[in-house]
Formats: C-alpha cells, sequence, structure tokens
C-alpha cells in the first residue's frame, strides 16, 4: 500500500471518527435537554454551634436557592464535626460516600452535575474536593451570586453583580488554572528567536488574569461611583418627604406590600431574590404622601462581598426615615430570620432608626394544638398565632401588625399605623408640614 492511500485512509478514519464525536456530542445535548434540570447534591454540617435542626432548616434554605437557580436537588448529606475541615471541608470517609452515591447514580444513568455545600469554601477545599468527587463544586456563595446574575436587570444591577463576582474569583483564581505557561523565558546568550527583552521569569497566565479583573473592578467602581452620585441627586431632588423602606428576609412578601400600597407593578415571585433593584414609589394614605422603597432581601451568610457592591443600592435603606421590617410568619423559623435581618441592619448602621415589624402570611400560618393530657414541652409549632400576636404586641407595643398581603387582611389597619408614625417624623422634621394638604373627604363628611 502506498503513502497516498495510508494517508487517504487515515484521513478518512479521523473523519469518521470527528463525525462520531459530533454525534455524540449531540446526543449528550438532547439527553441534556431530556432531562431537563441539573442534578444537585446538598452538604451541610453539624457542629456544637449549629445542631442539627438548625442545619436541617439551613439546608432547606439552601435547596430553595438551588431550585431558584434551576437545580434539582435528589440528595443531601450531613456530617458531625466539630468545625469544617481546611482542607476538604468534610471528612474523607463522607466524601468517599458522596462519591459513591455519584458513581451510583452514572451507573443508573443518572449523572449528577453539582455539589453545593451550605457554606462558602476555599480555593484549597474547592481544589481538593473537585479532585475527590470529579464534579462541578458550588459553595452557598457562588449560588447565591449565580442567582443574583440571573435576576440582574438593570445596568446598576448588572454592574454591582459583576464586582461582586470579580470579588469571589479573585482569591480563587489558582483554582481555575491547571496550566501555568510562561509567555516569555530563555537565559543565556542562546534564548532563542525572539527572546530579547523577555529573559527572565516571565508573567504566568495566573498574573495576567489577575491584572485584567483587578482592572475591571476598578473600571466597574467607578461605574458604580457615578451611579451613586446620580442616586444622590435623585434622592435630593425628591423633594420634602418621609422615606419609609421596606426591609426584610428574602421572599417574605415585599414587593407584593409595595404593590398594594403604592399601586404599582413591581415584580413578586415566590422565589429567593426575586427583587435586585430597589424600587421607590410615592404613596398616599389620607392627606400623607411619603416615598416608599423596596429593597434587595437579605439571607443568611449573606456575602460580604454583595454586602459592599450593593452600597448604592442599600444607600436606601441607610437614608430612611423609617423601616419596616416584613417578616414571614408562616415560616417555622421566622424569628432566626428577624436576628438575620437585624444583624445586617445593625451592620449597615441602622440599627437606632425608627422602626415597625410587620408580620405577613397570617394566612399561610399553621400550628398543632396540644392534646390536653400531653405534658411534654410545647414547641414552635404548638404556638397559636393568637399567642404570637399577644407576645409581640406586647413586646412591641404599637410597633407591629398581623396582616396578609395576597388576602388583603388588616391592611386598612395598617395603612392608619402608617400614616401616624410618617405624620409625627413628617412634624419633627418639616415643621411647616408643606405636604400635609388639606383633607376634602373629612370635610364632606
Amino acid at each position: 500500500m502506498g503513502h497516498r492511500e495510508s494517508f487517504n485512509m487515515q484521513r478518512s478514519s479521523t473523519s469518521a471518527t470527528r463525525m462520531q464525536e459530533g454525534l455524540d456530542g449531540v446526543k449528550k445535548k438532547l439527553n441534556y435537554e431530556a432531562q431537563g434540570p441539573e442534578r444537585a447534591v446538598i452538604v451541610g454540617i453539624i457542629t456544637p454551634q449549629q445542631d442539627e435542626w438548625r442545619t436541617a432548616e439551613y439546608l432547606d434554605e439552601l435547596e430553595f436557592l438551588a431550585t431558584t437557580a434551576g437545580a434539582e436537588t435528589v440528595r443531601r448529606f450531613t456530617q458531625r464535626l466539630n468545625g469544617p475541615s481546611s482542607t476538604t471541608y468534610l471528612g474523607s470517609g463522607k466524601l468517599k460516600e458522596i462519591r459513591e452515591f455519584i458513581d451510583m447514580e452514572e451507573e443508573q444513568e443518572r449523572d449528577i452535575d453539582l455539589v453545593i455545600f451550605d457554606d462558602e469554601l476555599s480555593a484549597k477545599q474547592l481544589r481538593n474536593i473537585e479532585g475527590e468527587l470529579r464534579v462541578r463544586v458550588l459553595d452557598r456563595t457562588s449560588l447565591i451570586l449565580d442567582i443574583f446574575a440571573m435576576r440582574a436587570q438593570t445596568a446598576n444591577a448588572k454592574t454591582q453583580v459583576e464586582l461582586a463576582q470579580y470579588r469571589y474569583m479573585l482569591p480563587r483564581l489558582q483554582r481555575m488554572w491547571t496550566h501555568l505557561e510562561r509567555q516569555g523565558g530563555g537565559s543565556g546568550g542562546g534564548g532563542g528567536k525572539g527572546s530579547v527583552g523577555l529573559r527572565g521569569p516571565g508573567e504566568t497566565q495566573l498574573e495576567m488574569d489577575r491584572r485584567i479583573i483587578l482592572n475591571r473592578m476598578s473600571l466597574l467602581k467607578q461605574r458604580l461611583a457615578d451611579i451613586d452620585r446620580q442616586k444622590n441627586t435623585q434622592r435630593g431632588n425628591r423633594g420634602r418627604m418621609i422615606r419609609v423602606a421596606l426591609v426584610g428576609y428574602t421572599n417574605v412578601g415585599k414587593s407584593t406590600l409595595m404593590n398594594l400600597l403604592a399601586k404599582s407593578d413591581v415584580f413578586a415571585e415566590n422565589k429567593l431574590f426575586a427583587t435586585l433593584d430597589t424600587t421607590v414609589r410615592k404613596v398616599i394614605v389620607d392627606n400623607l404622601p411619603f416615598l416608599l422603597s423596596d429593597t434587595v432581601g437579605f439571607i443568611r451568610k449573606l456575602p460580604t462581598d454583595l454586602v459592599d457592591s450593593f452600597k448604592s443600592t442599600l444607600d436606601e435603606v441607610r437614608e430612611a426615615d423609617l423601616l419596616v421590617h416584613v417578616a414571614d410568619i408562616s415560616h417555622p423559623d421566622f424569628e432566626n430570620q428577624i436576628e438575620v435581618v437585624s444583624k445586617t441592619l445593625a451592620d449597615l448602621g441602622c440599627a437606632e432608626k425608627p422602626l415597625m415589624i410587620i408580620f405577613n402570611k397570617i394566612d399561610a400560618y399553621t400550628w398543632v394544638e396540644k392534646d390536653a393530657d400531653d405534658l411534654t414541652p410545647s414547641t414552635r409549632e404548638n404556638v397559636s398565632l393568637d399567642d404570637l400576636r399577644k407576645t409581640w404586641m406586647a413586646r412591641l407595643n404599637d410597633n407591629c401588625i398581623f396582616i396578609s398581603a395576597r388576602e388583603r387582611e388588616n391592611i386598612d389597619e395598617l395603612k392608619t399605623m402608617l400614616y401616624n408614625k410618617v405624620r409625627e417624623l413628617h412634624v419633627q422634621k418639616y415643621p411647616y408640614n408643606d405636604f400635609l394638604y388639606q383633607n376634602f373627604d373629612a370635610e364632606e363628611m
């Protein structure tokens, strides 16, 4: 057989191989589309500071985050530890157990696409875990950032999210590169063609990427500073009106309440972080107008990078005259959510601002009444809504109210409470009462 025939056969074989690879790729894509969302495993640890019940609650929230991002949770793993391992987060035995589960699913043609950890992981932990599990690994922070990137609509939100992503990525660049090739090099007189001026260690790909990211971050910070100045100008032009900010945990109904009070069409959905951009609307209750803003929701273990990046958005909270803390009374761990929001407000320097709490979703509240002969201690699920109402109203006096924004229960009472509090602040801040115009309805009555 001649060289030409041999070459033609080899070329034909190569073309057939490439065609088969292309067909395999198409089949894989079709199979992926048929399978639907990515299948995920979530992981958390039980520590002396975080008991089993609390870990289960955190994993429920992590599963909700995964669902919001478009993944389906198929299994959760937990391990009791004094604290996370600095190298692999979990013990080697638990990692092996997760790897065996992934292998078992793959044998059944049910691939696991990613493993999500409930805490932020270092670059070393991510590298070691991925090496052991051989699947994509995410932590809570990267999952939240992914949701923020998906939810961002305006230029402001997109810029803030991009900056937060780069801040998260920068210390983890080493994990993202498996090769560090020199741009230039050579030594001595025989450095080779083109080595003049390039002798030495050269610049690694990692250093190039770090420099590119730092330059991009500098540009984004400047862009956010410009946006911040524009927003300060907007806030200064809003006139002599009291500013009220809705704050609270994510998915407690702030946007629904905003739509109800302001008769607006702010996007509201039963998913985490449905609102990223602050929306400000003018609201008039009786004869008193004020500005109402709907802000981004808080969450446990909120990444510091996000708080820093969303400074211009959170300035609406800092400059508000009254904070309206919306809480989901139907959530089994609503008291802990209230603590998370209170701590975040304190971190923002807003702990001393006037505040009232709205307990929303009373229509979804459920409880289990104990039998008369049941002598076991009462738990959270045994407390009735009336008991909760008495407890919190005794603690906060007239600074709380129980409502259902969806069913419009107690909304008139809420408007009366808001009117009284805003009017009191208005008289203090603007003694001439510029906007307390005449109430013609009252005269007609």
